[in-house]
């Protein structure tokens, strides 16, 4: 039987290429190895950072570096061997020596996850329980009462894929229940489809070729492209750094940086290149909205593209004039909101109107509450500037995503491993029988724990959520992506079981009951191509070293307990390690050769140890987004009711949401300056880091070189910081009603008054067991509301947080983010 390749959310961005060409020489930096190959044995590899080359001598990690041209500092990169050898591997199966104990009574969980010790078990005794346990749940409960929607950024290649593995296996044993959207762009994505008809946010962008030859202003809003660029959901290519040293040397392209903070990205173009305008956070669309007024105003509107293109335009205008409210949406109006002065706005509204504009715009700010009026607010700003679909205007919401605007280059496409297997003669009838219906949204995990039941509105639907009694987690680490974690760890104490895959011991591993043991990806072997919108390289992705410990691939696990339930033909369809990696790239040399590319054979590629990029696609270097439904909007129409874009949209209309009306609005949020309390006058933002993703790598040393006080630093204003007795380099405790942590103070004016910042993606890192436990590490997600941004997408608000700071006078408490949990005695 064939196999059914179902892709992941972002794998679907890889679509074919046009006929032509063949392919180039391979891309492969000698120059970065002249040192170091003499002593060892270079060996090619990828991470979500991109193509690595690392040196193994004797059976051991030496060095790392790029393997492709490096453009940029990445220190991501160079921490290959951390990632192998790090104290906080996990290198055998445990127990949590609570849960052990309480085999005899286990649906009466004792409340001791996150403070207990944990028992080394034999990997044929973990698995023992895990069968048995959810041999009983199905029976007992069925499969709507299994959350296996693991969420996390997983391994860079197509086949090693960690939660896409739990639930291939899971599919196939008797269902789970699943999650939809995404942490990232939760309420853009179900917006932007009734806007636009796409999810718009993982699409590829305008080409950066034609942004440098056509914009005239590029607008950087809410967006760090530096930071950001270094990773992808596969691997990066490197090419927005490229583009970003190409922007700074074109002085006729003026740059905005729209955002609280003087970012990396700001600070890499340069003061005499980018001008900062400081915005406080949640205040997107009221700027927006008043440059709109302006320029209806002044009559600066592109009526004919309005009347064209979109629908519901005299709504979005009696709403900007405050025709029913009462209330103008002018510059003035919009100052004390945004902190922008009234006439910095009137001034962007004539830039922008002047001059082909650009608007990249980052994913951080719709993930506030009512996150969907600001993506949406977005398209309704350049739809009446009137640009989009033009060479350089309107706007881009993926370029800091994957190197997004990268031009697409004609290649084959590597598919990767589904989560829904073929049945390859097994005999099951899980494709019949819906067992994995079942989603709940995903940054709704904690909801579903506390209200089993209860119902909930999402995109015009009404729902319930499933009594879950069990939760499979790989692949991601939800002590860090969740909002509210005290309200996501009280909950957590109520399934009955909870298994987690993971190489390290996270703070998500630290609260499971029983703990698989899994590799890191370089212990194993796989495939990957660089460019999430690019298809720039393909990449062999070689085993470096043996598997520390038992750590054992979780392809490997999920077969082994696969075998267990009687379903182990279907799970690996009769393929080893390396017949699906040949029978991945065969499928992708295939494609490439109905284009006439020419790819060497599977052999010859994986023994030559190289980093293979694809030719250059001269069309694709033009590429123009919404150039074709500019051009003729009947035979291009957009996926929406209309066809159009729909700048009022009647579905959402008949939604009847107050939290979400038909048009893009302003919504305030339940927290923001505008509404702080007193005892919270400061409003936290939590950006990227440069130095990990997400939660990744915060383990290595890297954390050397941003630690401050051995904590996660925090950003915070002079003014603020002098208010408060602080200096540079204090312990401080930033807190709010939902919870405290301690960071260490960075006096800076890269910050705009009244707001600070705590990098996201610190290790949650509580001081014991209560409610309300200090946090030691800085982890920001203590802070964050943890709520839906509407009834419309339910997508998280990590960015809706008021908190108060003050100086930390204890003792400092010992860090043990990175320090296993106690082993009980045997």
């Amino acid at each position: 039987m064939t196999t059914t390749y179902r892709t992941s959310r972002r794998n679907f961005l890889k679509t074919g290429a046009t006929i032509g060409g063949v392919l180039v020489a391979p891309a492969f930096s000698a120059r970065v190895f002249a040192e170091t190959v003499k002593d060892g044995q270079t060996i090619i590899t990828a991470a979500h950072w991109g193509p690595l080359a690392v040196v193994v001598k004797d059976g051991k990690i030496q060095s790392s570096a790029p393997a492709i041209e490096d453009l940029g500092d990445n220190p991501l990169q160079t921490v290959v061997a951390d990632q192998v050898y790090n104290k906080v591997r996990i290198t055998q199966p445990m127990i949590r020596k609570g849960f052990l104990d309480n085999l005899d009574n286990i649906t009466q969980p004792d409340g001791k996850r996150g403070d207990d010790a944990f028992v080394p078990v034999s990997w044929e005794r973990a698995y023992d329980i895990i069968e048995q346990q959810l041999r009983r749940i199905y029976a007992s409960y069925g499969s709507q009462s299994i959350f296996a929607g693991s969420y996390g950024w997983r391994s860079a290649g197509v086949l090693h894929k960690a939660y896409t593995l739990m639930q291939r296996f899971l599919n196939l044993a008797g269902g789970y229940v699943g999650h939809l959207g995404d942490y990232s762009t939760g309420a853009a994505q179900v917006i932007l489809p009734h806007v636009l008809g796409t999810l718009e946010v993982y699409e590829q962008q305008t080409s950066w070729e034609v942004v440098l030859d056509e914009s005239k202003v590029v607008v950087l809003w809410g967006m760090n492209l530096y930071n950001s660029s270094q990773i992808a959901w596969s691997a990066s290519d490197g090419q927005a750094r490229l583009y970003l040293k190409k922007l700074k040397e074109r002085p006729d392209i003026k740059v905005l940086n729209i955002d609280p903070t003087w970012t990396e990205t700001a600070d890499f173009l340069g003061k005499d290149r980018c001008e900062w305008i400081p915005t406080n956070p949640s205040s997107d669309v009221p700027l927006m909205l008043a440059i709109c007024h302006e320029l209806i105003r002044q009559n600066r509107h592109d009526t004919e593209f309005l009347k064209k293109y979109t629908v519901g335009y005299d709504a979005v205008r009696a709403y900007v004039f405050g025709d029913k409210d009462g209330m103008p949406k002018t510059p003035e109006w919009a100052a004390p909101i945004t902190g922008v002065p009234a006439e910095k706005i009137r001034e962007l509204a004539r830039l922008f109107h002047e001059n082909r504009t650009m608007i990249m715009a980052g994913w951080g700010i719709q993930r506030q509450h009512h996150g969907e009026q600001v993506h949406w607010m977005i398209v309704t700003l350049c739809a009446i500037l009137g640009q989009i679909g033009l060479p350089g205007g309107g706007f881009g919401f993926s370029y800091h995503y994957s190197n997004g605007g990268a031009p697409t280059r004609r290649s084959g496409i590597l598919p990767n491993i589904g989560n829904t297997p073929a049945q390859a003669g097994s005999g099951t009838d899980w494709l019949e029988s819906g067992a994995s219906k079942l989603a709940i949204p995903v940054a709704r995990i904690a909801d579903a724990l506390h209200n089993p039941g209860g119902e909930y509105a999402y995109n015009g639907q009404t729902r319930n959520y499933p009594h879950i009694r069990m939760i499979w987690w790989c692949g991601g680490n939800p002590y860090h992506h969740h909002q509210d974690l005290n309200r996501l760890r009280a909950g957590w104490q109520k399934p009955e079981i909870i298994i987690v895959n993971e190489p390290y011991w996270t703070a998500t591993a630290k609260h499971a009951d029983i703990v698989l043991p899994a590799t890191t990806s370089y212990e194993r072997n796989d495939l990957t191509m660089t460019g999430d919108y690019s298809n720039m390289h393909i990449v062999p992705m070689k085993k470096l070293v043996e598997p520390q410990g038992e750590a054992k691939n979780d392809y490997d696990i999920f077969h082994d307990l696969a075998k267990r339930f009687g379903v182990d033909a279907a799970y690996s369809e009769g393929k080893t390690e390396m017949q699906w990696l040949k029978s991945f790239y065969d499928e992708a040399q295939q494609s490439a050769r109905q284009q006439r590319i020419a790819m060497p054979l599977f052999q010859q590629f994986w023994e030559e140890n190289k980093v293979y990029e694809n030719p250059r696609d001269p069309k694709a270097d033009r590429y123009v987004r919404y150039a074709d439904y500019r051009e003729d909007p009947i035979l291009n129409p957009l996926g929406t009711p209309s066809g159009k874009i729909e700048l009022y949209s009647k579905t959402i209309e008949a939604m009847h949401y107050d939290d979400c009306l038909p048009h893009a609005s302003w919504l305030p949020p339940v927290e923001y300056l505008g509404n702080a309390p007193a005892e919270y006058p400061l409003q936290l933002v939590t950006p990227h880091s440069h130095y990990r993703l997400h939660s990744q790598l915060n383990q290595t040393s890297l954390r050397e070189q941003y630690a401050v006080a051995d904590r996660e630093p925090l950003w915070i204003h002079p003014e603020d910081a002098a208010a408060r007795g602080i200096q540079t380099g204090d312990l401080v405790r930033v807190y709010n009603g939902r919870g405290q942590v301690l960071a260490g103070a960075v006096i800076s004016e890269r910050i705009k008054k009244n707001i600070v910042a705590l990098h996201e993606g610190a290790w949650y890192d509580p001081a014991d067991g209560s409610p309300n436990a200090l946090c030691k590490n800085g982890c920001g997600n203590v802070l964050a509301i943890d709520r839906g941004t509407s009834r419309l997408a339910q997508g998280n608000t990590g960015y809706t947080a008021v908190v108060n700071v003050e100086k930390y006078m204890g003792d400092a408490p010992t860090l043990t983010a990175f320090t296993p949990p106690k082993m009980a005695e045997i």
